[in-house]
Formats: structure tokens, C-alpha cells, sequence
């Protein structure tokens, strides 16, 4: 094997997941996460799911050897035993960040699931190209190198970010939406996982490209779909802090321009509306932090909304003290 290739199958499998993971985190504009909990999200993905994944896959693929037969089982395990146990794997993680205090909306839930993904396809891209390395065929190494960074790893950001999206829609509301969260990010994740591979093994048993040409087709309509719903999930938010902000402008706590440009992401970079003395970004931070606690307090459970109410109050207190600076400067 070379070892040129070996090096650069680490650099292939790990550069483009970072710059991915952090395209992911820059997206999520208005709330952005603390880059503590969303990396250890992507490790999680990177090891935790990994190792999962193998002993399920394994304990899984014993009875359907006995069923089908051994061959028969190794052609469907990438259809069949992969979805329904990465998947779950993947997600796992999310069931502890949804329940932490920054984990707000449907959002949210996209870029920790999309974490979780990267880390998950950046372990996975490095076993393939170092496989794929041992033959020494330069060309397939590329092409291999190519699709996986692309459109698998991308596949299983995609895949986790739908679970974390169903997740954080029904973080805040009712019972019915938080049974059917689960199934219906689960069973989402697992369908997008099952086509990529469903189409990929059909190819490889019919012996024909044509399969994997459709794959490459249709897999950018999946990951322009689920763009379109992070784009309605960022919406949201931006609608939530503006309609939260404004009732703190009638209690006169803010001034109307500061929680018109908080609301906005591009007026929000602009520090000119920000007073002399008051430091802009914990100043943003805090208010957008209040407009999250006071929806989320609202829609609270009777077991939580004691925190969300207490929160509430001390960051009103803290956005006070903090305009406070601009008399004193």
C-alpha cells in the first residue's frame, strides 16, 4: 500500500468533514451553538456511532445470514442492516443534546444532527479510502474519494439532521408531536439511507453504472429538499425572536431599532445601532437568548417551566444591566 495514499486518505476524509461541519455551524445564523457541545456531537458520530454501528451490524447480519443465506445477506445488509442500525446510532446523541438548554428549535436540530452525520462519514470515508488505497489503483481511489466526500458522508449528514429537525420541531409542543417525532425522523433518515444504498447494490448486482448515475441524480434533489425545510426552520426562529423582542419593546426593556436589527442577520452585524459601551455581541447574545427562553417558557412542560421562567428573568435583568454600560460610558 502506499503511504502517500494513506496520507491522503486522511487528509480526504478529514478536511472536508471539518469544513463542512463548520459551513453547518456558520449557517445556523441567528443562534448559533456552542462549538464545545457541537463538536463533541461530531465525535460522537465519529467514534461512539462507529463502534455501535459494528456490533449491531454484526448481530444483526446473524439471522438474516440464517434466512437468506450468506451471500444473499452480504448484498442486502447495505439496503436493510445499515439504515436500521446506523441510523439509530447516529441519533442517539441527539436524545441527550435535545434535553440540554441549547437545544431550542427544528434548527438547532439540523446542525447537531448534521454533526453527528459529518463525524459518522468522515470515519467511515477514511476506512473505504485506506481499503480502497490497499489496491493501489490511483484512478478509483479518486473517484472513490469524489463520491464519498460528496454524496455518501454528505448522505448521512442529511439522513441525522432530518432526525435532529423532527426532534427540535417537537421539542416545544405538544404530546402528539412528540410521538410522532421519532418515527418520523427515524423512518425519514432510514428511507434516504436506503435509497442511496438500495440504488448503489442494484448497480453492483446488475453489473451497470446506469443505477449509480441515478443515484448521483437524485441524491442533490434530496439534500435541496432538505435545504429548503433548514431555510424554513432558520425563518422560524427569526420570526420567533422578532415577535418575542417586540413584546419587550412595549414593556420598554428594549428600544425598538435594537430588536429590529437582533432579528435581522445582517443589521445585527452592523454595530452602529449598538449604544456606546455596550458590547455588542453579548449584548445580541443575551437578547436573542431571551426571545428563545420566553417562547420555549410559554410552551414549557409544568416539570420545566419553572427553569424557562427563572431564565426569563435573569436575562432581562442581564440585558438591563448591560444597557446600563451606555449611561456610564
Amino acid at each position: 500500500m502506499s503511504i502517500l495514499l494513506v496520507l491522503l486518505s486522511v487528509f480526504c476524509a478529514t478536511v472536508p468533514m471539518l469544513a463542512f461541519l463548520m459551513l453547518v455551524w456558520w449557517m445556523d445564523r441567528h443562534d448559533r451553538e456552542p462549538l464545545w457541545l457541537f463538536g463533541l456531537t461530531f465525535l460522537w458520530g465519529a467514534i461512539g456511532s462507529i463502534f455501535l454501528s459494528l456490533i449491531g451490524s454484526t448481530t444483526l447480519m446473524l439471522p438474516l445470514g440464517w434466512v437468506l443465506g450468506p451471500e444473499m445477506a452480504d448484498q442486502l445488509s447495505a439496503v436493510i442492516v445499515a439504515p436500521l442500525v446506523e441510523e439509530p446510532m447516529k441519533a442517539l446523541i441527539l436524545f441527550s443534546v435535545m434535553f440540554s438548554r441549547h437545544f431550542d428549535n427544528a434548527s438547532d436540530g439540523f446542525v447537531y444532527g448534521a454533526a453527528a452525520g459529518l463525524g459518522f462519514g468522515m470515519t467511515e470515508n477514511f476506512l473505504y479510502f485506506v481499503d480502497v488505497a490497499s489496491s493501489g489503483d490511483v484512478m478509483v481511489w479518486m473517484q472513490t474519494v469524489v463520491i464519498r466526500t460528496f454524496f455518501s458522508a454528505v448522505m448521512h449528514a442529511c439522513a441525522t439532521s432530518w432526525v435532529g429537525a423532527s426532534l427540535g420541531f417537537a421539542r416545544f409542543r405538544g404530546i402528539g408531536w412528540k410521538i410522532l417525532a421519532l418515527p418520523v425522523g427515524l423512518g425519514g433518515a432510514m428511507g434516504i439511507h436506503a435509497l442511496w444504498n438500495g440504488l448503489l447494490t442494484v448497480g453492483d448486482m446488475m453489473q451497470t453504472q446506469a443505477f449509480v448515475a441515478v443515484n448521483l441524480a437524485i441524491f442533490p434533489i434530496e439534500f435541496l429538499l432538505l435545504f429548503a425545510v433548514f431555510q424554513l426552520a432558520l425563518w422560524e426562529e427569526r420570526a420567533t425572536i422578532r415577535r418575542e423582542l417586540a413584546d419587550e419593546v412595549q414593556q420598554g426593556l428594549l428600544p425598538l431599532p435594537h430588536a429590529r436589527a437582533i432579528a435581522s442577520y445582517f443589521q445585527r452585524r452592523d454595530g452602529a445601532w449598538v449604544p456606546r459601551g455596550v458590547p455588542q455581541w453579548p449584548y445580541i447574545r443575551a437578547v436573542t437568548t431571551l426571545a428563545l427562553r420566553k417562547h420555549q417558557c410559554r410552551n414549557a412542560s409544568t416539570r420545566s417551566y419553572r427553569f424557562y421562567s427563572d431564565e426569563v428573568l435573569r436575562l432581562r435583568r442581564e440585558v438591563h444591566g448591560l444597557l446600563q454600560l451606555a449611561k456610564a460610558s
